[in-house]
């Protein structure tokens, strides 16, 4: 399916996280999934397309069922942002910390 939605949509809600934390050790049916949650079932399945329209999971017919596979290489997008923010904040941490080590000793009085 072609992602038509943001990955960040996707992981901004707690219940879809969760949903891909569960598929992500083994592909699971829709049924199984939502006996995770107090949620209804259509909430889940709703949670579910989101999570398929933004390609982190796919879903396989097998049989009557429909099993869930977590599709991670989809949060490559985030990994990248976080990464470019962690790279920023470190040089900033690391530019604060030697300015405090080679700070004469007298201005710290």
């Amino acid at each position: 399916m072609e992602k038509r939605r943001d990955v960040f949509q996707a992981i901004a809600d707690p219940t879809r996280r969760e949903i891909i934390n569960l598929i992500a050790h083994q592909s699971l049916n829709l049924n199984s999934i939502a006996n995770h949650f107090d949620s209804s079932r259509p909430t889940i399945s709703q949670h579910v397309k989101l999570l398929e329209e933004c390609g982190l999971l796919t879903i396989e017919r097998q049989g009557r069922e429909r099993y869930c596979k977590a599709k991670l290489e989809g949060l490559n997008d985030v990994a990248k942002w976080v990464n470019k923010y962690k790279v920023f904040w470190n040089s900033k941490l690391d530019a604060l910390e030697n300015f405090l080590e080679n700070k004469p000793k007298h201005e710290n009085k």
